[in-house]
């Protein structure tokens, strides 16, 4: 399993949306790093950049996942995650 390292928006997003959504996101991102093939689904490389997005129902999360260490970097809706 990877180690996984949250950025300061993404914990600062968790903390602020309703707890049985930040406890959903955050055991499918526990899924990916234990094994990312169990989440090939919901992930897809971001175009023009070597970030990934993991899809949690209407919530995007935005990673970097290079080695051993999986950077969480960004967490929202989808639709405003992008910009």
């Amino acid at each position: 399993m990877e180690s996984i390292a949250y950025s300061k928006s993404a914990l600062r997003t968790l903390r602020r949306i309703p707890a049985n959504e930040a406890r959903r996101i955050v055991d499918k991102i526990e899924q990916y790093a234990s094994d990312p093939g169990s989440q090939a689904n919901n992930v897809k490389a971001l175009t023009g950049s070597s970030y990934l997005r993991l899809r949690v129902g209407d919530w995007r999360v935005i990673m970097d996942d290079q080695g051993q260490v999986l950077g969480i970097l960004k967490i929202g809706p989808r639709g405003g995650i992008y910009d």
